[in-house]
């Protein structure tokens, strides 16, 4: 429904860069959209807020799940100048056992996530959650990082 509804957010651009130079501006970036998106978006579950399993949208009213949060914080990335191939939707397995969308960053320095549980950007080896898939660089579908497994919830708080 996401990508039908905004099919922009769907699409790659394969002109554009997947992995970006970090730079301090976008160091700065990452951090201050990853603190302010959490401090203003309550967590909720689709179930809570929707009444339904999983639906991605942006957080208009305030109120989202993991991967609502994580499609605000790229989109005000890509406000500030960022490149959309650059910044990956991200499903992991987190440190509950439970399935959770963080956002990757992909630079020349490494790959950093922005995720809602936590303000720090950190690298990928430092969140301590186990990857399973990501957009894919080139197409719409997603790409396995690691295992075929499916996380009983794609989506959590």
């Amino acid at each position: 429904m996401f990508c039908e509804q905004l099919a922009q957010e769907c699409t790659v651009d394969a002109s554009e860069p997947s992995v970006v130079r970090l730079s301090q501006d976008i160091w700065s970036s990452l951090v201050e959209v990853n603190e302010r998106v959490n401090r203003t978006i309550l967590p909720v579950t689709d179930r809570d807020h929707w009444g339904v399993v999983d639906r991605w949208d942006y957080p208009d009213d305030g109120l989202g799940d993991c991967e609502d949060i994580q499609l605000l914080k790229r989109k005000l990335l890509i406000e500030a100048g960022l490149v959309r191939r650059a910044l990956r939707m991200t499903v992991v397995v987190d440190e509950q056992g439970e399935g959770h969308a963080v956002l990757m960053a992909r630079t020349d320095h490494g790959d950093f996530i922005l995720d809602n549980k936590r303000d720090a950007v950190l690298a990928w080896q430092q969140s301590g959650y186990r990857y399973v898939k990501r957009e894919g660089d080139d197409s719409a579908a997603w790409a396995w990082l690691g295992d075929r497994i499916a996380p009983i919830v794609t989506a959590n708080r």
